[in-house]
């Protein structure tokens, strides 16, 4: 198989620096006790270690595994919960960390698991946005940039399973 031409739409730079941005609005926005940060594997694990790192409050991280995609480009529309967490979230502010928010379909299901577990708060922070692809609505507190309907992998993002390491977003061209 040919190795696929890449065009980079965010650099690593402009990540590193959008990634700060949040980290500080995160802070005033949660200034008492920690914030558990739950991210979203596969692909959320390298926006979470360097957000984690951009907030000086204390933080608690977990992971959480969820998947609405098999291994294709688009959702398959049934969401399946492969991974819990192993700590309890009653009480405490919770923000889930997402690489990407497409359809809407895998955070809302996310949203409701989560909510019946009593969390004081409950919010979002995801490195990409892609709007123009939401079929259920999705509030997403902080959000690091705003895509066009691309299928973009790198930094986390894959195409079955390949190429999560490349340090820019880009798309398969």
């Amino acid at each position: 198989m040919p190795q696929p031409s890449f065009r980079v739409l965010i650099t690593a730079e402009r990540i590193q620096k959008r990634v700060h941005e949040l980290g500080a609005r995160i802070d005033a926005d949660y200034p008492e006790g920690p914030v558990y940060l739950v991210a979203i594997l596969k692909g959320a694990c390298f926006f979470l270690s360097d957000l984690a790192r951009a907030i000086t409050r204390p933080a608690r991280i977990d992971f959480i595994g969820i998947s609405s995609y098999a291994k294709g480009k688009t959702s398959s529309g049934e969401v399946k919960l492969t991974k819990d967490l192993d700590s309890s979230i009653e009480g405490a502010h919770v923000l889930i960390i997402e690489d990407i928010v497409d359809s809407g379909i895998t955070l809302n299901y996310l949203l409701k698991v989560l909510s019946q577990r009593k969390p004081r708060s409950l919010r979002i922070a995801a490195l990409l946005d892609k709007p123009s692809r939401r079929i259920q609505p999705v509030d997403v507190a902080y959000s690091g940039f705003q895509i066009p309907d691309e299928f973009v992998v790198g930094y986390g993002l894959d195409y079955a399973e390949d190429y999560r390491n490349l340090k820019d977003i880009c798309v398969i061209e």
